[in-house]
């Protein structure tokens, strides 16, 4: 049971200091409409005022210096908003900062000191993530047709097309039928609902261990198995990129501000370790080399056996069916040695992961190699009970030179060789204060498994696994650059900010 931690509390009340007396009328010729019908959804136009004050914005925010800034400059430009209204600025929270809990990311363990900070004094919580463009006195409209009173699961709905293992093949016979927010586009809960959902945490155990696709399983606990409300969809609420034709009328959009990153890291600056096995030789690493193997300036395969013609490297561990910890540490140990080229980056990834290097380097150059930075897709293990969060390994893990230097001088190390690496990983790293920073645009599982309107808006990094495709066709689609600057290009114009 998630404890309701007193000192967790108030350093969340102690982030209220963007307070509003920001007043708007509406009248009932408001427009938009809700994407349920008038028999499912009551939509209440409010005659009196509508106080932005009565809206907390959480900030999907991270640790790491960069997403600090990225996270600041959004609250910025929310309370320049309110500035240029000449009216009081409103309550700005970046999630990362509310308290030291590990698993404040997964949401639903931090609702209920949400409900005692803000819910006698909110009728709102928006979520917002470090690229979500917002325009102010829109969403507060658009917020306005639904009865504050009620309990209300707002968003820009997501659904499956067909059943997948990310989604734990949920409503296998009919996977569209379920709706679930894409979170880039903003989605908010009602005031209620966020009380009523504070306090089942507070008295039942979450119940799914994992925390993998964490806007689905969002939805699916607020859902309750029909006991709660579903996700309505809200128009309004976009992921078009910012100043489109296609956002005229929407409350939110894709920011297309420049991130504050520089240029794209050197191909030198990145070593890439694959790890492999002698029965993959024939079948997975031909791919790797008609793929994306050119465009790594040092990599080197690591396997239970040499094999010349590749070639590949025995490091003495044996292979084992999963887990391959033991082979993980033995790269990391390797990557601080003169056996390989001194660089910032160590990029680590499976015989079957589909990447694209040159995406990969635009997106470091958003990170400081002198930090210690552990990037890539970021799973969760026991976030309610004091668990940890870590790089799911197939998607492709980033390490910068500095966390492994201070991963492997912790003295962490793996209970076994077939331990899961990944999972391993991120308890050192739990135990030693390094975070794991979450980047969308890698994935632990292939396009088909990913919503169609999630992926619509990304330029992605990485996918993996080779089950019932064709993997080289998936690279020439999803990750294939024909020019050299087309990844560039396409970061620097909307996703590099999708971190």
């Amino acid at each position: 049971m998630l404890s309701n931690n007193p000192h967790i509390g108030h350093k969340v009340a102690g982030c209220l200091i963007f307070l509003s007396v920001f007043h708007i009328n509406f009248s009932a010729g408001s427009t938009g409409k809700g994407s349920q019908s008038q028999d499912d959804v009551q939509h209440v136009i409010h005659h009196n005022q509508l106080d932005l004050r009565e809206i907390v914005f959480v900030i999907q925010s991270q640790s790491n210096s960069f997403h600090v800034r990225q996270a600041e400059r959004l609250r910025a430009d929310l309370l320049q908003q309110a500035h240029t209204l000449k009216e009081k600025p409103p309550v700005v929270l970046l999630l990362h900062s509310l308290s030291d809990h590990e698993g404040d990311w997964s949401i639903l363990p931090l609702l209920p000191n949400l409900s005692n900070s803000f819910g006698k004094n909110s009728s709102w919580i928006v979520f917002l993530e470090e690229e979500t463009n917002v325009k102010t006195t829109k969403l507060v409209q658009v917020l306005s047709k639904f009865d504050k009173n009620k309990e209300w699961f707002l968003g820009k709905p997501l659904y499956d097309k067909e059943s997948t293992i990310i989604h734990h093949y949920a409503f296998a016979e009919n996977p569209s039928i379920f709706k679930y927010p894409d979170f880039v586009a903003a989605w908010a809960l009602s005031t209620p609902l966020v009380v009523r959902l504070a306090d089942k945490v507070r008295n039942e155990p979450l119940k799914s261990d994992f925390t993998i696709d964490l806007k689905h399983e969002v939805a699916l606990y607020i859902w309750d198995n029909g006991n709660g409300p579903h996700l309505t969809g809200v128009p309004e609420l976009c992921t078009e990129p910012e100043g489109s034709p296609q956002t005229q009328h929407c409350a939110t959009s894709l920011s297309t501000a420049p991130p504050l990153c520089g240029e794209p890291v050197n191909k030198e600056d990145i070593f890439v370790a694959v790890k492999t096995c002698r029965k993959f030789h024939s079948e997975r690493v031909p791919v790797i080399k008609k793929t994306w193997e050119k465009d790594a300036f040092f990599l080197e395969y690591y396997s239970d056996h040499a094999d010349p013609a590749i070639p590949t490297i025995n490091l003495g561990v044996p292979n084992t069916e999963r887990g391959h910890c033991g082979k993980t540490f033995a790269i990391l140990q390797r990557f601080l040695t003169s056996s390989v080229p001194n660089t910032k980056w160590l990029l680590v990834v499976d015989d079957d992961t589909l990447i694209s290097l040159s995406r990969l380097q635009v997106l470091l150059s958003c990170y400081d190699p002198s930090e210690p930075v552990c990037l890539g897709e970021r799973y969760g293990y026991g976030l309610s009970q004091g668990g940890y969060s870590y790089i799911t390994g197939g998607g492709g893990m980033v390490f910068s030179r500095e966390a492994v230097v201070q991963l492997l001088n912790s003295g962490c190390k793996c209970y076994s060789n077939d331990a899961p690496d990944d999972m391993v990983l991120g308890m050192c790293l739990n135990a030693i204060g390094l975070p794991v920073t979450h980047s969308a645009l890698f994935h632990q599982a292939r396009p088909e498994d990913y919503a169609r309107d999630f992926l619509a808006h990304q330029v992605p990094i990485s996918f993996h696994k080779h089950w019932n495709i064709d993997p080289i066709a998936v690279f020439n689609k999803w990750l294939k650059d024909d020019l050299r600057t087309k990844a560039a290009e396409g970061l620097d114009k909307s996703t590099k900010t999708e971190l």
